[in-house]
């Protein structure tokens, strides 16, 4: 089945202008992420703190930084979504991973060089629950940092995981929709007719 974006009035009426969404009460101008504020392992309560409060010892969540009792080490990450007959056109979310005390360790000690896309690739473990999927906490990923204080980029291990096909093979706009909707975003009063 052919996708034609270019022609479907919802994906221009969600590109071409502006709009509140009712669930989160922001405004939005056109595809927005869907972002995990802290790993699935982490409470996330109290403030989110400075990455200069980073130590390696210390339990922290910072924007870009999440140690759990100075033993586990989490960065945020992109995990992107090819839209099918979108023209090149992704959808993300914005995860957290997993990471070896060695690579968590680069990783901090470089992040403000802006010149991180020759470090990697690393293993770690999708460590954020995505609605929409199956169980995704724990999925095995490859991080691969970017340049230019860019998040690093999730690759999943190739498996028969929806979430792993979906990166493969892309998603609709129905499926993004869908997947709005069942993070707090129902943005179809937005793209209805009129």
């Amino acid at each position: 089945m052919k996708h034609d974006l270019e022609n479907d009035s919802r994906w221009q009426r969600l590109n071409q202008r502006s709009w509140r969404c009712s669930g989160c009460g922001r405004d939005h101008s056109g595809l927005f992420d869907l972002v995990s504020d802290h790993p699935a392992s982490c409470s996330g309560q109290g403030a989110t703190v400075s990455n200069s409060e980073l130590r390696p010892d210390k339990s922290i969540l910072s924007d870009d930084f999440c140690i759990v009792d100075g033993e586990h080490y989490f960065i945020r990450c992109v995990l992107h979504l090819p839209i099918i007959g979108g023209a090149g056109s992704f959808f993300g979310f914005g995860v957290w991973t997993s990471l070896s005390p060695v690579n968590f360790a680069t990783y901090a000690e470089t992040f403000n060089d802006g010149t991180q896309g020759a470090l990697g690739p690393w293993f770690g473990w999708l460590s954020s629950q995505l609605k929409g999927y199956p169980d995704t906490f724990l999925l095995k990923v490859m991080v691969r940092p970017q340049n230019e204080r860019r998040r690093p980029e999730i690759e999943l291990e190739p498996t028969s995981h929806p979430l792993a096909l979906e990166q493969r093979e892309g998603l609709t706009l129905d499926r993004i929709l869908q997947l709005y909707a069942l993070n707090g975003h129902d943005i179809s009063e937005v793209l209805a007719d009129g």
